[in-house]
């Protein structure tokens, strides 16, 4: 009995009667099979040849698709950043806004430790963040932010507080995988969490309490981008917010 032929990127053919895969199945077939083998083996088991036998391809296949190996890490990567976003709950207005910044700390947290592997990926390589799913990530974050500091609960830039926001958490999940199983004590997140509230938020909305910081984060927060103001008084009112925005 003759041998199954392969098509140009070396999969096995459709049997008669069916439509052969297209080039984007076949991509993604790939990528999932590289998924299993870094979650199964870590990332010195995601080589060329293990990930064409996983996928029934040849591994020029492999070449074709992604460039090279690295490129095949970067697809892996992105394809680890849009399975993290799929699991963001995205409330455009919590009753808390301090429980929902926790809330969604929390769901980072817990996707780096259920993906160990794949979160390591995603993480320590600092050109991954020119991903498309990445900067998502960071866009559902800065609303997050820009929620807070329109409810008059930030305490600094925005910008800093999401870096703040995220470095706590990427740092922490990083740390925990680095640990031995012994030294792993919970209180890490915890400590880490709170740690970040206390430094990105208010104890209450700034228009609550003295000093113009606050209020002024909280109205350059919500400031529309078309204003009866013209151009340069929109200038100089930004001016003048983001310099009271820095007098804490």
């Amino acid at each position: 009995m003759a041998s199954p032929s392969r098509d140009r990127d070396g999969a096995t053919a459709a049997r008669p009667g069916t439509a052969p895969p297209g080039r984007e199945q076949t991509r993604q077939r790939v990528i999932e099979a590289a998924v299993d083998l870094l979650t199964r083996g870590g990332r010195d088991a995601v080589t060329t040849r293990a990930v064409a036998d996983a996928a029934g391809l040849q591994p020029p296949a492999i070449y074709r698709l992604f460039g090279d190996k690295d490129g095949l890490l970067d697809a892996v990567a992105e394809h680890g950043f849009a399975a993290f976003i799929a699991t963001k709950h995205i409330d455009p207005d919590p009753r808390d806004p301090i429980e929902d910044l926790r809330a969604g700390w929390d769901v980072s947290i817990e996707f780096g430790l259920a993906n160990p592997a794949l979160f390591t990926l995603m993480y320590t390589d600092p050109t991954r963040t020119d991903s498309a799913a990445f900067r998502t990530g960071m866009e559902i974050l800065m609303g997050r932010v820009r929620r807070l500091a329109a409810g008059g609960w930030l305490r600094v830039d925005e910008e800093i507080a999401a870096q703040t926001i995220h470095a706590t958490a990427r740092g922490a999940v990083l740390t925990w995988l680095s640990l031995p199983e012994a030294r792993r004590d919970p209180a890490l997140f915890t400590t880490l969490r709170e740690a970040m509230v206390t430094a990105v938020t208010n104890h209450q909305p700034a228009v609550r309490e003295a000093g113009p910081a606050g209020a002024a984060r909280a109205l350059r927060a919500v400031l529309p981008e078309q204003t009866p103001l013209s151009s340069a008084e929109g200038h100089l009112l930004r001016e003048w917010l983001n310099r009271l925005a820095t007098e804490d």
